[in-house]
């Protein structure tokens, strides 16, 4: 990382993560609040799932700019990892520019559809709807900045070409925008299987995948203005169900923090750990009791893994068989209830 690049990070790190933080924690006062006062006094609180709503578009929008500025967002790394020298050079490069792209198409529309909020006020308390929309705008701006932040990590030479490989798609779409015109609805394919499908195989974020994908559709096709983009995703992330995702991670490590996730594979181990391959089914049944507590199948890991794998590497257990065991239980877990993917399901 350059010294550039560096400071820059250091300032967008100071920008985000101090408030991402204030925000899980006034979400969870809020919610506490609201919680006793309506079982408790039986006296529910009109405005506390509103202001949590507000909270929460904010919090979503800080912590994707914090997963973009750690290189935290989904993507696959299969193909990418075939690659070496130069041509990796490319992808990754590609890798940073195509989000910049897409925030670049969306920032504008945000800004106009939280202008377009201001004529709305909340029901309960009365604020201004801007106050929540701006979050849109103002996380977009920051994630645009991650990416330009990550690009300066490549070299010259290399966002230059990815920059050329872009432009060329997009001509490439321009030119032919009457023929994918003409074929109808099979135009999905071209932008939902075949342009979707190489992003994703290069290593671009797949979030990224998807909105490149969505604005090139809207581009092309023509009819349908770019401010559908923001409205959609405050439609999706202001569902207070999606709450649980957040609060179910923080639980998670504070499981692990306070070290409770340890004492429970520890009375495992004593029940079962003695027998052949005990500490196998200890691991499978650590990740299912642990993930029975908290939704977060990273803390999960996080927490079963640092006290299980020293001893079963002494036992002999090569290390693939322990990693391939960890990722199927954690996988297997998701069907445990709370399961942060069975709740995005559900909304």
């Amino acid at each position: 990382m350059s010294a550039l690049s560096a400071r820059l990070d250091k300032w967008l790190t100071l920008v985000t993560e101090p408030p991402a933080a204030v925000a899980v924690v006034a979400e969870v006062v809020i919610l506490l609040t609201g919680v006793i006062t309506r079982f408790g006094f039986n006296h529910p609180l009109t405005w506390s799932d509103e202001l949590a709503t507000i909270t929460f578009l904010w919090l979503a929008m800080l912590g994707a700019v914090i997963a973009l500025r750690r290189s935290q967002h989904m993507r696959m790394t299969a193909v990418l990892d075939r690659f070496d020298g130069a041509t990796r050079g490319v992808l990754e490069a590609i890798g940073s520019v195509a989000p910049a792209l897409f925030l670049a198409f969306v920032l504008s529309p945000a800004v106009d559809f939280a202008q377009d909020q201001s004529f709305v006020h909340t029901p309960a308390l009365g604020l201004n709807d801007a106050l929540r929309a701006s979050a849109l705008p103002v996380g977009v701006g920051l994630m645009l900045a991650a990416s330009l932040i990550r690009c300066l990590n490549h070299g010259l030479r290399e966002v230059v070409i990815a920059i050329v490989v872009l432009a060329a798609i997009a001509v490439s779409l321009y030119l032919c925008a009457p023929a994918i015109n003409a074929i109808g609805n099979w135009n999905l394919v071209v932008f939902f299987a075949l342009l979707l499908g190489a992003g994703v195989l290069v290593g671009v974020p797949i979030a990224f995948c998807f909105g490149l994908s969505t604005v090139a559709y809207l581009l092309v096709i023509g009819g349908t203005p770019l401010e559908v983009i923001p409205g959609r995703i405050d439609e999706g992330v202001s569902s207070l169900i999606l709450l649980a995702v957040p609060l179910f991670i923080l639980l998670g490590y504070l499981m692990v923090m306070t070290r409770m996730a340890t004492a429970m594979v520890n009375f495992l181990v004593a029940l079962v750990g003695h027998v052949e391959g005990g500490l196998a089914y200890v691991l499978l049944g650590a990740m299912l009791l642990v993930s029975g507590i908290s939704g977060a199948k990273t803390a999960d890991m996080a927490a079963v893994a640092p006290v299980l794998f020293p001893d079963m590497k002494k036992r002999g257990i090569h290390e693939g068989e322990l990693v391939s065991l960890l990722a199927a239980s954690g996988a297997m877990a998701e069907t445990i209830p709370p399961s942060i993917v069975l709740i995005i399901l559900a909304r």
